[in-house]
């Protein structure tokens, strides 16, 4: 298979229905800005394999760095591998031609939450959530995130296909609270549609992105109770055509992807817990799919190109580097972003299915590196 099909099926793969595909393929959005070389080096062959024979990772739909020594991973599933492996197979499935996002039929779920140590090496295999994941006949598992507010670190796993948001105790060993109905979409405040990701305000509301189906943001208390939505379908001030990660800032600033409409829309808290305000809308992205905000800035990866692009909070664009396709290092999608207290990044590939390590390379300027997320003090 040809690196430029494999980066048409990325492309396919992320788009909502035929005609958007025809519309969009091949196109490319401008990259604005100074643009240059990563500031990273990738940890070769990082992501330790520990599937049994005949199988590889699948899509790395989220991945949260808890600690330089607790990576965790939320997987869809593994991927079955032919038989036999061609030789040129070096332990996932990408490396043969295999796009885990489209290629459903090799899906088994298995293993879809564990975590890795500093090395890459598998540390729990929290198999006995697997049944949040079974029977899926769509992507499942999206995201994980642990609120920084939270003193007992509870995980928060996001399932698109079953219309669920599961909070996990951070041991693993208890489900703690289960959100929505399985497989029943639906608008109200207890219903879902194809919900996202998660992300936490200081005071403990929390804020749903919902999704794909929903087009809006649903902002919950801190018992995760309805309180109030934002947002919508359109193209218009505030509104979206697909959330697809949110994040939080300093004075209040909610940044919420609208991956389908290719831009950034941000709000900002008010005094009312149940109402936010638009603040602005940042267009001129392709594909937005996740996002990480510092004390002045942002970082969010974006598909066509494939990129990590730095914004300003006006929305100005102060660094681009672009992420090959090219193997062994490079990758179809980098679905999932996160970054450790020691300022390694991680970044979760959906699509070749793996999780790669990013050090910083020696000498590089700070400011062309990812931080941790803000957290208000």
């Amino acid at each position: 298979m040809t690196m430029q099909k494999l980066v048409t099926m990325a492309l396919a793969a992320l788009v909502t229905s035929a005609p958007i595909l025809v519309a969009q393929r091949g196109r490319q959005a401008e990259i604005k800005g100074p643009s240059g070389p990563s500031p990273y080096d990738i940890v070769r062959g990082w992501q330790k394999p520990f599937a049994q024979g005949g199988f590889a990772f699948g899509g790395n739909s989220g991945v949260f760095a808890e600690s330089p020594n607790r990576i965790f991973v939320a997987q869809r599933g593994e991927t079955k591998l032919p038989d036999p492996v061609p030789p040129a197979f070096t332990d996932f499935a990408g490396s043969i031609g295999i796009n885990v996002l489209n290629d459903t039929a090799r899906r088994v779920w298995r293993n879809c939450l564990y975590t890795l140590d500093g090395e890459g090496k598998v540390k729990e295999l929290w198999t006995q959530w697997d049944r949040l994941c079974e029977g899926s006949p769509g992507p499942g598992p999206h995201r994980i995130r642990i609120s920084p507010y939270d003193p007992e670190h509870r995980v928060w796993l996001i399932n698109e296909t079953f219309q669920q948001i599961y909070v996990l105790s951070n041991d693993g060993s208890t489900l703690l609270k289960t959100l929505g109905e399985k497989n029943v979409p639906g608008t109200d405040g207890t219903h879902f549609g194809k919900p996202q990701d998660v992300a936490f305000l200081p005071d403990g509301r929390i804020l749903v992105a919902d999704g794909l189906d929903n087009h809006r943001v649903m902002i919950l208390d801190r018992d995760a109770k309805y309180l109030s939505e934002f947002g919508g379908f359109g193209k218009g001030p505030g509104q979206f055509t697909g959330v697809h990660a949110l994040a939080v800032g300093p004075r209040g600033v909610i940044f919420a992807l609208d991956r389908s409409g290719g831009r950034i829309n941000v709000f900002r808290t008010t005094a009312d817990p149940a109402k936010v305000e638009f603040v602005d809308a940042w267009a001129g992205l392709r594909l937005p799919l996740d996002i990480i905000v510092n004390e002045e800035s942002l970082w969010i990866t974006d598909l066509g190109p494939l990129r990590f692009i730095k914004l300003d909070f006006k929305g100005n664009h102060l660094y681009t580097w672009k992420v090959p396709s090219e193997l062994p290092d490079g990758y179809l999608e980098v679905h999932s972003i996160s970054v450790d207290s020691a300022g390694n990044l991680y970044g979760g590939d959906n699509q070749y299915g793996r999780t790669q390590k990013f050090v910083p390379k020696r000498g590089a300027d700070p400011a062309l590196l990812v931080g941790q997320p803000w957290v208000a003090r």
